[in-house]
C-alpha cells in the first residue's frame, strides 16, 4: 500500500463541476489532500454522482468523500430518488408537541425512532452513490436568534439535541456511517451568520458549557467527529473556536475527553477572515488541534494551502489516524439493493407515517 493511502493529508477541498477537470485531478494528487466536499453543484443526477465518486476514488482510494447533507434546507442532493429528509426541528417538534399529552414516553420514542430512520436512509442513499460521510447532525440549540441554524437545530433543550442525535447517529452507524457534530461549541446564540460576518457570543464560558457544550458532553464515545464554529466568544478566547487552543485542547480535548476528528469549517469564510491568510488560518486550525481543514468555493485559495502549508510528520500521522476512523469500513448497498433492503424499507415508511417525508 502506498504512502499516500496510509496517510490522507489534512487539506479537505471541492471540485468545480460534475465531472473532474484536470486542475481538480491535480488537486486531489497532492499529498495534502485528505478529502474532498461535494455540493449541489457537483450533483446532477445518482449516475453522474457515483461516476464521480468512482472517479474520485480511483485517483486517491484513501480520499474521504463528504457532503453536507443534513436535511430540510442543508440537502445537496434532492432529486432522483434520493429522500427530501425533514429539518431537524421537525423532529424536535415531534417530541415537544406530542409531549405535552399523557403519552411522553411513547411520544419521545416516536422521536428517536423517526431521527434512527432519518440517519439510515441518509446514510444508506449517499453510500449507493460513493459518498463516505455526512457533515450531519447539528448541535446547536435554538434559542431562536440564528437564522443560518434556525430549524437546522433540533431544539432549544440540549437533553432533546443530544437524544435525538444519539438516534440519528445510530442510524448513521447502521448504514456504516459515521458522524460530525457541529457548530462546536455552540452557533445557536449569535445573530451573525459566520459565512458573511464574524459573529462574536459574550456569554461565559461556565453558561455556554452548561447549555451549548452539553450534547457534545453526553455523546461522548458516540462522537466520530467534530466541527467547530467560526465564532469568538471573548469571554473564553479572542480567536474564533476554530482557530482557538483553549476551545479545541483545554475544553473540546482534554475537558471533554474528545478522542476524535476535527474538521475546520471553510477556511474562505467571512468568520474566518480574522486569522490572516488562508496559509495562516489553515496553521492556526491546525496547531490549535483540527486534523483537517476545509477550503471551498475558491481554487485559488486550495491551491495556496496545497502549495505553502507545511504540516510536520507527527501532525500529519496524528491526524491521519483520526481521519482513517471516519471512512466506511464494510461495502455500501447499491441504489437497486436498497429497494429490496428491509431495514431501508421500514426506516421510510415510518417517516412516512409520521408524516416526515412524502
Amino acid at each position: 500500500m502506498s504512502k499516500s493511502i496510509m496517510n490522507p493529508g489534512p487539506v479537505t477541498l471541492d471540485v468545480v463541476g460534475l465531472e473532474l477537470n484536470a486542475e481538480d485531478r491535480r488537486r486531489i494528487l497532492d499529498p495534502l489532500t485528505g478529502g474532498v466536499i461535494l455540493f449541489g453543484r457537483n450533483f446532477a443526477n445518482r449516475k453522474q454522482l457515483t461516476k464521480l465518486t468512482a472517479d474520485i476514488k480511483k485517483l486517491r482510494p484513501d480520499v474521504l468523500i463528504s457532503i453536507d447533507h443534513e436535511g430540510g434546507r442543508v440537502q445537496r442532493c434532492r432529486t432522483e430518488g434520493f429522500t427530501h429528509l425533514p429539518a431537524m426541528r421537525k423532529l424536535g417538534d415531534l417530541w415537544t408537541v406530542k409531549n405535552s399529552s399523557s403519552h411522553a414516553a411513547e411520544s419521545a420514542a416516536f422521536a428517536m425512532a423517526a431521527a434512527t430512520a432519518c440517519g439510515y436512509v441518509l446514510a444508506t442513499e449517499l453510500r449507493a452513490c460513493g459518498v463516505d460521510f455526512s457533515f450531519t447532525p447539528v448541535l446547536d440549540l435554538d434559542f431562536g436568534r440564528s437564522a443560518v441554524i434556525g430549524d437546522r437545530s433540533f431544539s432549544r433543550d440540549p437533553q432533546i439535541v443530544f437524544a435525538l442525535a444519539k438516534s440519528l447517529n445510530e442510524g448513521l452507524r447502521l448504514a456504516g456511517m459515521a458522524n460530525c457534530g457541529k457548530h462546536f461549541p455552540g452557533h445557536g446564540w449569535v445573530e451573525a451568520d459566520s459565512h458573511v460576518a464574524i459573529p462574536i457570543d459574550e456569554r461565559s464560558l461556565a453558561e455556554i458549557l452548561n447549555n451549548d457544550a452539553k450534547p457534545y458532553e453526553w455523546l461522548d464515545l458516540s462522537l466520530a467527529a467534530v466541527m467547530p464554529a467560526h465564532v469568538i466568544y471573548p469571554k473564553v478566547d479572542k480567536l474564533p473556536a476554530g482557530f482557538s487552543n483553549i476551545w479545541l485542547h483545554s475544553v473540546l480535548r482534554q475537558e471533554l475527553g474528545f478522542e476524535g476528528a476535527i474538521f475546520s469549517d471553510d477556511l474562505s469564510m467571512e468568520g474566518a477572515s480574522v486569522a490572516g491568510s488562508v496559509v495562516k488560518g489553515a496553521e492556526l486550525a491546525l496547531a490549535a488541534g483540527c486534523d483537517a481543514v476545509l477550503i471551498c468555493n475558491r481554487p485559488d485559495l486550495a491551491d495556496q494551502l496545497l502549495s505553502k502549508l507545511k504540516v510536520s510528520k507527527s501532525k500529519w500521522a496524528q491526524s491521519a489516524t483520526r481521519l482513517n476512523r471516519l471512512m466506511p469500513q464494510a461495502a455500501a448497498l447499491t441504489w437497486d439493493a436498497l429497494r429490496d433492503e428491509a431495514q431501508y424499507q421500514h426506516a421510510k415508511a415510518l417517516l412516512k407515517q409520521l408524516e416526515l417525508i412524502a
